[in-house]
């Protein structure tokens, strides 16, 4: 059974990109040729544009990125039309042979853990390659996460110092003995990530670490040699592609770019309000978007291995 981590990487190279698009749809900024008429909608309705949706996305950065990443809220505010649709979405990413990051954020404790995992790491049809998972209970919550992936041979992303404007509330605490909390759970992480290390250095258990952070990203690198960075907040959040270089290693490997609405609505930029999208147009502006952020990436990670190496 091949490692994630060493699939990531395949990926990678063979696309040239590290670039992972967001699947957040949101049915108000949907076309009219998929949706018109939202407040007369059933949610089976638009559960069938999300899927559809999601297909023209999918079709249109299949050859620009290694993987998808679903977030779960905008399927599960659509009871189970919407997990649904996001079963199928799943089904269909894999066809183009595509990765896919459920971003979940799930955790609990023993049992409850155990379960989650099963659901998003074993073989339903709600299951992906990866999952982001809470570690903030402790290590009985995320430990099910990561002995479901290693039997499974998939992995997980564990929240660290995200991309949001609070996280410094929680994440940044200073504890007795001077670490912040963020930086004692890398430490704690550290010794298990190097243990669980694959042909290319790299762990199956990565950490999300937001791109708006980029000083704190070059902190937890120092610390977490073996650990593959999911970055969300890269575009419509304030992460620049000219502070990424830090979460890369000297090969440019290491993280996992993600953007999600710069690129999934970029139809919409520079159309006044119920201006008409075609599908095709549709499909066109996000294919560009997409081979936009991913030169973006390149230049910076590519440049930077260059210079280190």
């Amino acid at each position: 059974m091949k490692h994630l981590a060493d699939m990531l990487i395949e990926q990678s190279r063979e696309k040239k990109s590290v670039l992972v698009v967001g699947l957040d749809p949101d049915p108000r900024y949907f076309p009219e040729f998929l949706l018109n008429r939202m407040e007369s909608r059933t949610n089976e309705e638009i559960a069938a544009a999300i899927l559809a949706f999601n297909r023209i996305v999918i079709d249109a950065v299949a050859e620009e990125v290694v993987a998808v990443k679903p977030q779960l809220a905008y399927y599960e505010v659509y009871g189970s039309h919407g997990i649904h649709a996001l079963e199928q979405t799943i089904a269909y990413a894999r066809t183009k042979g595509l990765l896919v990051i459920n971003d979940a954020k799930r955790g609990d404790i023993g049992s409850s853990s155990e379960a989650y995992a099963k659901a998003f790491l074993a073989d339903g049809p709600m299951a992906g390659d990866m999952v982001t998972v809470n570690p903030f209970l402790g290590s009985d919550g995320y430990l099910p996460f990561v002995e479901e992936a290693q039997r499974q041979g998939k992995g997980l992303f564990l929240l660290l110092k995200t991309s949001n404007p609070s996280s410094h509330e929680i994440q940044n605490l200073t504890l007795q003995n001077g670490d912040l909390l963020y930086f004692k759970l890398a430490e704690d992480l550290s010794e298990l990530m190097r243990t669980t290390a694959g042909e290319n250095g790299y762990s199956f258990i990565g950490a999300v670490v937001g791109a708006t952070y980029p000083a704190e990203a070059e902190r937890i690198r120092g610390l977490l040699p073996h650990c593959i960075f999911l970055v969300p907040g890269f575009g419509i959040q304030g992460g620049k592609a000219e502070d990424l270089d830090v979460f890369f290693d000297e090969n440019g490997n290491g993280a996992l770019i993600s953007s999600s609405r710069a690129i999934i609505y970029s139809y919409r930029e520079g159309r006044e309000n119920g201006e008409a999208t075609t599908e095709q147009e549709m499909l066109q502006a996000i294919k560009n978007a997409a081979r936009t952020a991913k030169e973006q990436i390149n230049e910076v990670r590519l440049h930077s291995s260059a210079n280190r190496g």
